[in-house]
């Protein structure tokens, strides 16, 4: 088994792979920008084992990516929120979303400044209003052109919340 750690590296992009460089873990806190904040959620929109996404949440609690709360609704559960330090993620995560498309496969969303609703170009800016707005100030939305002659669209509730636009950061689901 691989181990977790670059101890030999001394260099801040290992100690930053220490925490987010685990499979699963990105698209984790992908899940968590859209606003998903219940285990039973990222389980069933990542099709991830509850044991991997057991051990990622920790991790990422550990790390302070994410903080958990009791969940007011669900007596012994608990709700996953990206904290300032996951917050900081948003550029990375979004040009990694940007390489993606560009050398990968097309992106499936399109990313819009909530407050004009123009497209944010490739660096996240806003051309309208010269702005590259924080997560919390943008519209993520299911790219129409895109959707054709694909596989039947995923049904699980993240799945069908996010084929309406939404704002990054505000949770899905009650």
């Amino acid at each position: 088994m691989l181990g977790k750690d670059y101890e030999q590296q001394d260099c801040s992009l290992a100690r930053a792979l220490e925490v987010i460089g685990e499979r699963w873990t990105l698209l984790i806190v992908r899940d968590a920008f859209h606003g998903v904040r219940r285990f039973n959620d990222f389980q069933a929109h990542l099709d991830i084992p509850k044991a991997v996404l057991s051990d990622r949440l920790s991790g990422l609690v550990e790390n302070g990516v994410l903080q958990r709360t009791p969940d007011p609704g669900h007596a012994g559960r608990h709700l996953y929120e990206l904290t300032p330090a996951g917050r900081d993620l948003w550029p990375a995560l979004h040009a990694l979303l940007i390489w993606g498309g560009r050398h990968v496969a097309p992106n499936s969303r399109v990313f819009k400044h909530a407050t004009c609703g123009s497209l944010l170009d490739e660096a996240g800016h806003c051309a309208r209003c010269g702005v590259t707005p924080g997560p919390q100030d943008i519209v993520s939305e299911v790219r129409r052109s895109r959707t054709r002659g694909r596989a039947a669209p995923r049904e699980d509730a993240v799945a069908v919340a996010l084929r309406e636009p939404h704002r990054l950061l505000e949770p899905l689901g009650g």
